[in-house]
């Protein structure tokens, strides 16, 4: 039984008195904090000033003499393509190189899957996704999920189907239960590391259950958006097992499409995309670019290289991320901790890296916390939004996003909503 259940009547509403003081309280500060999406704070972004001063006057050659001012390269640098194929963990040759987000990336692929298909057997293209069972498309969502995900199949008429996920991933019974008999499922959406927003890492049965599943869809996709592949907070990072050699190791070397950036390695604006395939994915790809290309910006590429340099220089640079970002998560699970622990009527992740703490509410709250959240200054991710169609069943979770306020508003932050979660609460155990 929770804290709350073992209150009578007139000591619920005595508590429930006190926090209606403390909010009051709240809201007379005015209050203007936000923590609706994961950005990275000037601090982060201050780490990679250095990038505004490079490549530098006369340097725009790579070491192969490739001059990164003109046209040409459509796939990126070698150099690069090799540093980001450790990133990604597939062979240099099978990565191409993009604009400064990933989601670009994401949102073309599925775009010209529907109108040209992908490669099947023998790297032969399929039909159009658009032109098979009458245009019915759907995609597996993983929810709560990325919402970003969730709009590109929104935008293009793709139908969401949302499966649970849980401590190791996505509920693989259901997800292989769904493929295996319905040819209009083409993709599933995944964060597979650290995921959004539940800082979930996929186990390593997981991965091995969707590269070898049996799909309807000869055509199927895993769209795996590995955002965080980089991003602990701590010092014994979670491991991922690599989903491309699983499917190769299965025979569908083509059914995992990889994405990654570094929007928050860099500069937020102005990092690198990255995309990783089987080859045939890969010349598909390359065939539709060079319709929309004739060359990437080279120069930003080369200032990329010349600052990461390789792996090691990307990991020094990220535990630099982690000694900025971990003491806002540190500051969020102690308020929340102290407000809620015990008290029966909320959970919350304690993820080992990634942008984001998700906060599951009563059922029936979370519209009502953000609401009265926002009402007292602190504007949260709306409620709903990290489920398709922004739609959550339960109407319980929440996502907090600890990276942008600065320190010292974090604690207030997390005090305000843990304040509202508990009056919500008490307001369906009260008359």
């Amino acid at each position: 039984m929770s804290e709350f259940q073992k209150l009578s009547p007139d000591q619920l509403a005595e508590k429930r008195t006190q926090l209606q003081a403390r909010y009051a309280e709240f809201q007379s500060r005015k209050l203007a904090l936000d923590m609706t999406r994961g950005k990275p704070a000037a601090a982060q972004l201050d780490l990679a000033a250095g990038l505004l001063d490079l490549p530098g006057a006369g340097d725009y050659k790579d070491d192969a003499g490739t001059d990164c001012r003109n046209y040409g390269g459509l796939e990126g640098l070698p150099a690069v393509r090799a540093l980001f194929a450790e990133f990604l963990e597939v062979p240099a040759e099978q990565v191409i190189i993009g604009g400064n987000a990933s989601l670009t990336m994401m949102h073309d692929t599925v775009l010209r899957a529907l109108t040209h298909g992908v490669p099947v057997a023998e790297s032969r293209v399929g039909e159009p996704w658009s032109r098979q069972n009458g245009g019915k498309i759907r995609f597996l969502c993983p929810s709560p999920g990325y919402d970003r995900h969730f709009s590109i199949c929104e935008h293009q008429g793709i139908e969401m189907i949302p499966v649970g996920i849980d401590e190791a991933g996505p509920d693989m019974d259901r997800v292989e239960e769904l493929v295996a008999q319905d040819e209009t499922i083409k993709g599933i959406w995944c964060v597979p590391k650290y995921s959004n927003p539940t800082g979930v890492t996929y186990s390593d049965a997981v991965v091995d259950r969707l590269a070898k599943m049996k799909t309807a869809a000869a055509d199927f996709r895993i769209f795996w958006d590995n955002a965080y592949a980089v991003h602990h907070l701590g010092d014994t990072p979670d491991r991922l097992k690599n989903i491309y050699t699983a499917c190769e190791s299965a025979g569908n070397a083509d059914r995992v499409l990889i994405f990654g950036s570094t929007s928050k390695i860099t500069l937020a604006g102005s990092g690198l995309a990255v995309f990783g395939a089987s080859p045939a994915n890969i010349a598909d790809a390359k065939k539709h670019l060079a319709m929309q290309t004739i060359g990437p910006d080279k120069i930003n590429q080369l200032r990329h290289l010349r600052f990461l340099k390789d792996m090691a220089g990307v990991a020094e640079h990220m535990r630099k991320h982690a000694a900025i970002i971990k003491p806002k998560f540190d500051a969020v699970l102690k308020i929340l901790d102290q407000e809620l622990g015990g008290a029966g009527i909320a959970t919350w992740t304690r993820p080992n890296g990634g942008y984001f703490i998700s906060l599951d509410t009563p059922p029936g709250c979370a519209a009502e916390v953000v609401k009265m959240a926002a009402d007292a200054g602190v504007k949260l991710t709306g409620a709903g939004a990290t489920f398709p169609y922004r739609k959550d069943p339960n109407d319980s979770n929440i996502r907090i996003a600890p990276t942008l306020p600065p320190p010292a508003d974090i604690a207030t932050a997390s005090e305000v909503v843990a304040v509202c979660v508990q009056l919500s609460a008490l307001q369906k155990l009260l008359p």
